[in-house]
């Protein structure tokens, strides 16, 4: 695994010093996955690179240096938690649903002395109701369609700053009926970057969503509602 973040992160034009940091955060993924479910992806190459490098393409994406950051529907802590070990200046909170991942990435985070990651167990929609436009950049990995993921991270982004969505790179058709979506939430589709994960053959695909107004109050929407009835 160590050769691998190693070319991965030259391939990125990375610095490797995080890498001690991710060999630790991967043996406690394996270890916990062990009594609960955090990854299908447990081999030492998957975790380097479907989970680590997957994340840390991000940063050759987007500057996230010194930027207020969430991670909504983190799981096992992907991107937010590689993204914080190779950029120390990003303000991270951690927002999932599940307790039992959170306790999980508050080990984590005492482990590796990041004290300054917020790890809140809480429900995106909820979780606006006292940090609406409060954060730089928001980043989703979740498995969900884009109409309802703009609405539970939308609100949160500040008017400026970035929604950034990892999807497939045929998401074409998911773009475009997430329009509606994303004008209504007060966003704007800036562009899109497709990468390949170093490593592997594997691409994927950043959408950079730009808040350029408020989001109307009304949104977030309760979950039902908003599963129920996407925008």
């Amino acid at each position: 695994m160590e050769r691998l973040l190693e070319s991965g992160l030259a391939a990125l034009d990375l610095p490797c010093d995080g890498i001690p940091a991710l060999l630790r955060y991967a043996d406690a993924l394996v270890e916990k996955n062990k009594v609960m479910n955090l990854t299908a992806i447990t081999d030492p190459a998957g975790i380097a690179t479907l989970h680590f490098l997957d994340s840390a393409a991000l940063l050759r994406l987007a500057d996230f240096r010194g930027k207020t950051v969430a991670d909504v529907g983190t799981g096992a802590g992907f991107p937010g938690m590689p993204l914080r070990i190779l950029e120390p200046s990003i303000r991270l909170t951690l927002l999932d649903s599940l307790n039992k991942r959170i306790d999980f990435l508050k080990e984590v985070c005492a482990d590796l002395g990041l004290t300054d990651v917020d790890c809140v167990h809480a429900r995106a929609e909820e979780f606006a109701a006292d940090h609406r436009e409060h954060f730089d950049i928001v980043t989703s990995r979740a498995v969900a369609g884009l109409p309802l993921l703009s609405e539970l991270c939308l609100p949160l982004v500040k008017v400026g700053g970035y929604f950034l969505a990892m999807k497939a790179v045929d998401s074409d058709e998911e773009l475009r009926a997430a329009d509606h979506a994303i004008r209504t939430l007060g966003g704007r589709l800036e562009k899109t970057a497709d990468y390949t994960i170093p490593g592997t053959d594997v691409s994927h695909r950043l959408l950079f969503i730009k808040k350029v107004r408020e989001t109307p109050v009304k949104y977030p929407r309760a979950f039902a509602k908003i599963k129920k009835n996407p925008l």
